[in-house]
C-alpha cells in the first residue's frame, strides 16, 4: 500500500537524491483517500495539483494548490520501488545499518543497478579474499629467496650481524639451508651471483645497480605483455567478458606457480620471477577490460563511476581480510617449516579461488546476445520451437569453452576457395551465389567423417548482426536435419534450409521479443578481415 505524508509530516529519513524529474499529473487525492470522509469531497475537488517531483530513491513530492490559493506539499513513495526495497529489508541486509548500506551499495539500490549486482558482489568478496591469501603465500616464497641472497652475498650488502643471524634462523626454520639446492649453490656461487647481477662486479654500488636493472627488466617484461594483450586482443572482451575474466585467473595462477617454485631453484630466481611477472601482467591485461564490461552491465542508471567506486570498497575490504588471513596462515608452524605444506596450502586455496570465480561469473545475467548466447537461443528454437529468457540463457551459456569448439562447428570469414575445396568448380561458385542471392552471406557445409559436419560462412559487403544470426540459425537447422539427406545432395539440403529460414527466422525474432530480449542488443560482429561483393563473380562461366 502506498504510504502518504501530509505537509506537516517530517521528511522521510532517507536522503533525497533528485532525479531531475518534474512533471504534471491529473489531480487525484494527494493525501490518500483513506483520510477523507464523504463530507470533505467538496474540499478535495477545490484542490489543484501543480507539479510532481520524483526522486531517485522512490520518494514523490507533490505541490498542491488548495481552494484558498495556499501551496501545500505532500510526500509519498513510489509503489514499485517500495516493493523492491521491502524485499531488500526482508533480506540479510535488514540487520545492517542504513549508513553502512549507503557505504557499500550504489545510491538508489536496487533500482540503480542490474538485478544480478548483489549476488555477484557477495560471491566476488570471498573470491578476492582467497586471491589475496594466495598472494601472501607466493610473496613469502619470493622473500625466502631474497633472504637467501643476503646469506650468499653478505660481503656486498651493508647488513648488521643481528639481521644476518635472523635471516639465517628463518631460512633454517623454512628448511632451505639444509636443502640440496642450497648446498649446491655454495659450490656454484659464481653462476648464482651472475644470475642476480652481482658476481661480475667488484664494487657494491655497481653490484646493486646491476641487480636493480635486472629487477626493473623483470617488471618491464610484464609491461610488454600487457601492451600486446591490449593491442592485439582488444576486440575480444566486449563479446565474452565472462570467459576472458575466467581465463585471466587461469593465466594468473600459472604466473604464481613460477614464483612459487623460486625457492627450489634460487639460482634461476630472476628468470622464474620474470616469467611469473609476465604471466600475471598478461592476466591483468585480460582482467581489467573484461571487468570494465561487467561494470558497464551493472550500471543501468548511467552510474558507471559510482559502480566502480563501490567495487573498490568491496575489493579493498577483501584485500585487508585476505592479507589478515594470509598472515595467520603463514604464522602456522606447519607452513613455516615445510615448503611442501606451503605449496599444498596455496594449491588448495587457489582451487577454491578459481571455483568461487566461476560461481561469481555464472550468476551474471547479460541481456546482450553474443555468439555463445545466440547459439543457445537458436538451438532451442530449432529443436524445441522455444526461446529461453535471458536468465535461463545465461545459465546455459558455457563460460569455459571457446566458441570455436562448440557444436556445430562454424568457421566465419572463410574464402570461397577454402569453402568449396580443391575439387570445387566455377559452376559450384555460381550455384552458391544464385542460392544465396537474397542473403548477405554464403554458407557451405562439409562432411568430415567421424568429426562431424563443419560449416563455413563468408559474408558479403553490407552484412550486419542479423546476418550473423541468420547464418547461425541455418547452420543449426542443417545440423539438426542433415541425416535425412544423402551426402551428394548438399545443394538440395542448403536450398531446403533457406526455405525453412524464411519463415522460421521471423518466428524466432518474435519469440525473442516475447522472451524479453532486445533486438537492438544483438552483439554479433561481422568479421571484417574478409568480405566479398558478388559483382566479381558475375562473369559468364558457361554453366547453365
Amino acid at each position: 500500500m502506498v504510504a502518504a505524508y501530509s505537509s506537516t509530516a517530517a521528511l522521510p529519513p532517507r536522503r533525497l537524491r533528485p532525479r531531475l524529474s518534474i512533471e504534471k499529473e491529473e489531480a487525484d487525492d494527494p493525501v490518500g483517500r483513506s483520510h477523507l470522509s464523504s463530507n470533505s469531497m467538496s474540499v478535495k475537488q477545490r484542490r489543484s495539483l501543480l507539479l510532481v517531483e520524483r526522486y531517485r530513491d522512490g520518494i514523490v513530492k507533490r505541490y498542491v494548490l488548495d481552494g484558498g490559493s495556499k501551496l501545500q506539499t505532500c510526500w509519498k513513495r513510489d509503489g514499485s520501488l517500495e516493493n523492491a526495497e521491502q524485499e531488500l529489508e526482508n533480506s540479510v541486509f535488514s540487520l545492517i545499518p542504513s549508513i553502512f548500506k549507503d557505504f557499500i551499495l550504489p545510491a538508489g539500490y536496487p533500482g540503480s543497478v542490474s538485478d544480478d549486482y548483489l549476488e555477484y558482489m557477495l560471491l566476488q568478496f570471498p573470491t578476492n579474499v582467497t586471491g589475496w591469501i594466495c598472494h601472501t603465500l607466493v610473496t613469502s616464497s619470493l622473500l625466502k629467496v631474497k633472504m637467501l641472497e643476503v646469506l650468499l652475498f653478505r660481503e656486498y650488502i651493508d647488513i648488521s650481524e643481528e639481521t644476518f643471524q635472523l635471516f639465517n634462523i628463518c631460512l633454517n626454520q623454512w628448511a632451505i639451508i639444509d636443502s640440496p639446492s642450497y648446498r649446491g649453490m655454495w659450490t656454484n656461487r659464481l653462476r648464482v651471483t651472475q644470475a642476480v647481477g652481482v658476481g661480475s662486479f667488484a664494487g657494491s654500488t655497481a653490484a646493486a645497480s646491476a641487480a636493480a636493472i635486472r629487477w626493473v627488466a623483470k617488471d618491464g617484461l610484464g609491461a610488454i605483455g600487457r601492451l600486446f594483450i591490449g593491442g592485439l586482443f582488444g576486440t575480444l572482451f566486449d563479446d565474452d567478458p565472462k570467459q576472458w575474466r575466467m581465463y585471466a585467473d587461469f593465466i594468473g595462477s600459472a604466473g604464481s606457480i613460477f614464483e612459487l617454485i623460486t625457492p627450489l631453484y634460487p639460482a634461476y630466481f630472476l628468470p622464474l620471477a620474470s616469467l611469473g611477472n609476465l604471466a600475471k601482467a598478461m592476466a591483468r591485461g585480460l582482467k581489467d577490460p573484461s571487468f570494465r564490461v561487467i561494470q558497464s552491465h551493472f550500471a543501468i542508471s548511467e552510474n558507471l563511476g559510482e559502480v566502480a567506486a563501490k567495487e573498490e570498497v568491496w575489493e579493498v575490504t577483501a584485500q585487508l581480510v585476505g592479507l589478515m588471513f594470509g598472515v595467520v596462515v603463514m604464522d602456522t608452524p606447519g607452513v613455516q617449516s615445510s615448503y611442501a605444506t606451503l605449496v599444498f596450502t596455496w594449491l588448495s586455496v587457489r582451487l577454491l579461488h578459481l571455483w568461487l570465480r566461476y560461481q561469481s561469473l555464472s550468476v551474471l545475467k547479460f541481456r546482450t546476445i553474443n555468439l555463445k548466447r545466440a547459439r543457445v537461443l537458436v538451438k532451442s528454437h530449432v529443436s524445441n520451437h522455444t526461446v529461453p529468457g535471458y536468465v535461463d540463457c545465461n545459465k546455459e551459456e558455457n563460460i569455459l569453452c571457446w566458441e570455436r569448439f562448440l557444436q556445430p562447428q562454424i568457421t566465419f570469414a572463410v574464402s570461397m576457395e577454402s569453402m568449396i575445396g580443391s575439387e570445387g568448380t566455377s559452376c559450384m561458385v555460381k550455384a552458391l551465389l544464385r542460392l544465396y542471392a537474397k542473403e548477405k552471406y554464403v554458407l557451405f557445409m562439409n562432411q568430415r567423417g567421424s568429426r562431424g559436419i563443419a560449416f563455413y560462412v563468408t559474408f558479403k559487403v553490407g552484412a550486419s548482426s542479423l546476418t550473423v544470426l541468420r547464418s547461425l540459425w541455418q547452420a543449426h537447422w542443417l545440423q539438426e536435419h542433415h541425416h535425412q539427406w544423402e551426402s551428394n545432395f548438399v545443394f538440395s539440403l542448403l536450398e531446403e534450409s533457406l526455405r525453412k529460414l524464411e519463415g522460421g527466422f521471423i518466428n524466432f525474432l518474435r519469440l525473442l521479443e516475447e522472451a524479453g530480449w532486445d533486438a537492438g542488443q544483438i552483439n554479433l560482429k561481422v568479421p571484417s578481415e574478409l568480405l566479398f561483393g558478388e559483382d566479381q563473380f558475375h562473369a559468364d562461366t558457361g554453366c547453365s
